[in-house]
């Protein structure tokens, strides 16, 4: 049986990789290039992909999971927009990363 074997890396490295796998999805970055224009709701967003209402929720799940984005409820919908802070963080962390390669 395979074990994790996380903890011999740094939190910064987990964190780097889990984002990477959530953004490997095209549909998470074009998720992502609407939000970066405009806060939407699932609607909106299911609009603008040839992606079903389902599919999108889910590729938002995940999105949220990392805190790429946020939702916030303005009942009866949610209103989702860009975690200006962590999109930030994630933009340094992996200039950080490209630089200390070359």
């Amino acid at each position: 049986m395979a074990t994790s074997k996380k903890h011999i890396f740094l939190d910064e490295e987990i964190k780097i990789a889990e984002i990477a796998k959530v953004l490997s999805h095209p549909a998470r970055i074009a998720i992502i290039r609407i939000l970066l224009k405009k806060d939407c709701i699932c609607k909106e967003i299911v609009e603008e992909l040839p992606l079903a209402q389902s599919t999108v929720s889910q590729h938002l799940k995940e999105l949220k999971k990392v805190d790429l984005i946020s939702g916030e409820i303005e009942y009866p919908k949610i209103c989702y927009r860009i975690n200006r802070t962590m999109w930030q963080k994630v933009q340094n962390d992996l200039i950080k990363l490209f630089k200390s390669c070359c």
